[in-house]
């Protein structure tokens, strides 16, 4: 007996349902945003990851030497195939770039709830532009993704984080330049230690620095709590206010942009939201349910320095993430979970073997036509065709017999209203397309 192998799931026709009706609404999502959608290839460079994330990640991925002697490795995420792709293309690509991606990603990290060894993910990013408009816009796709799913602000928030006003709270704090991105890598675990492990994680951050590691604990667990433009504000000495100030007015700018968009609803600022990785370089978001557990679902900002950092073009970018365990699941808690259409839209009843060939080519044609179409393979009475009409959940029955084939002319009956009807042969896919409303 083979099992299944840990973190990996397999999908029966109603699980892949489920979880293709998320990517349908996704997908369409993303394309009333006029992104593009691209697929990047599983199986990437080792050096491309590591390059991004530093030797560490390979603890995180299922990484080996191929039979070419290459050391590459699945993808764990979209982000570096992407910055490659548009890397490899940018003196001739139009900009922005405005793509999205909907695959599996690999990574070899103990289980959890929401979070297994493949998972799915949607990608969502703009490159090449530099504009807080580009921002508002990512937000504003993510919002409408998970909005489009049938989930309200009651059910998920985005807290908004940003990685350029902690480095200037940081600096105004004493901190050289060297220690701000080790300090933000510290803060991001704030909420998830204990505050005595959080103090020795920022000790060994800022080791080598001048600062009290006392001291500035104390002073990013008062920044963190601020939850107000105002308070942000008021919070810098004299001398760092005019860059805060230049910083928060882009804050405004963006909130005021959403506001429009009608997402005020939506967004929070929350400075608790920082984003561990070194690569982002501004506004930073996650996307969390506000019911249940509380997790995270989505997560991305702003990342203008990586599509350089892998060797090519300097190019703005900004962008996020979403996994579809922990939408699943949250559509699943709140009761908002869909499928894809699993049964077909007609049935075709055979009365007799002389009349199947017709039966057959009528099905043919509707599928052509874009109409799934079941019928049976061995041929049994009307009854028990009918019955199996119903057990795979058809619309409508269409009875193709010897008296069918001596008028030229189809039974059609809706099995939802149970209504008959007789149709001729060369009108039956007009008919039907219009029962269906196509």
């Amino acid at each position: 007996m083979f099992k299944t192998l840990p973190g990996f799931r397999a999908f029966s026709p109603e699980d892949c349902s489920k979880r293709d009706y998320i990517f349908d609404v996704w997908r369409r999502a993303a394309k009333s945003f006029a992104f593009r959608e691209f697929d990047p290839p599983i199986l990437e460079s080792l050096d491309l990851f590591t390059e991004k994330s530093g030797e560490e990640i390979k603890s995180q991925l299922f990484e080996f030497v191929d039979k070419g002697g290459r050391a590459v490795a699945l993808r764990p995420e979209m982000t570096p195939s992407l910055a490659r792709m548009v890397g490899e293309k940018a003196s001739g690509i139009r900009k922005p770039v405005k793509w999205f991606a909907i695959g599996e990603n690999f990574r070899y990290e103990r289980q959890q709830k929401g979070r297994l060894r493949a998972f799915f993910q949607y990608n969502a990013d703009i490159l090449g532009e530099d504009s807080i408009y580009a921002d508002a816009e990512i937000i504003a796709l993510l919002i409408e993704s998970l909005r489009a799913l049938g989930l309200s602000e009651n059910e998920f928030q985005l807290r908004l984080g940003d990685r350029n006003i902690w480095a200037a709270f940081l600096e105004d704090c004493g901190l050289p330049e060297s220690a701000i991105i080790p300090a933000l890598s510290a803060v991001d675990k704030i909420a998830k230690v204990p505050s005595e492990v959080f103090d020795e994680i920022l000790s060994s951050a800022i080791s080598g620095t001048s600062i009290p590691a006392a001291s500035l604990a104390s002073k990013i667990r008062n920044f963190i709590k601020l939850k107000s433009i105002e308070d942000i504000s008021a919070n810098f000495s004299s001398a760092a206010s005019q860059k805060a100030e230049l910083r928060l007015a882009d804050w405004r700018k963006l909130l005021n942009i959403l506001d429009s968009m009608g997402l005020a609803k939506f967004v929070s600022p929350d400075l608790g939201i920082v984003r561990g990785l070194a690569y982002y370089t501004g506004f930073v978001f996650e996307a969390f349910q506000t019911v249940g557990s509380g997790r995270a679902l989505a997560g991305g900002g702003r990342y203008d320095a990586l599509v350089k950092k892998l060797g090519y073009q300097d190019m703005p970018a900004v962008g996020f993430g979403m996994g579809d365990v922990t939408v699943s699941d949250l559509l699943e808690l709140v009761g908002k979970q869909k499928s894809l259409p699993l049964s077909p839209e007609v049935f075709v009843v055979i009365g007799s073997e002389a009349s199947r060939n017709k039966a057959v080519s009528i099905a043919s044609d509707l599928r052509a036509e874009g109409i799934t179409v079941d019928y049976p393979f061995k041929l049994s009475g009307f009854g028990k065709q009918f019955k199996q009409a119903d057990a795979v959940g058809a619309n409508l029955a269409l009875v193709i017999g010897d008296d069918e084939l001596l008028s030229n002319t189809a039974k059609l009956k809706n099995l939802k209203t149970g209504l008959e009807s007789l149709v001729p042969f060369d009108s039956i896919s007009s008919t039907i397309k219009s029962i269906l409303n196509r």
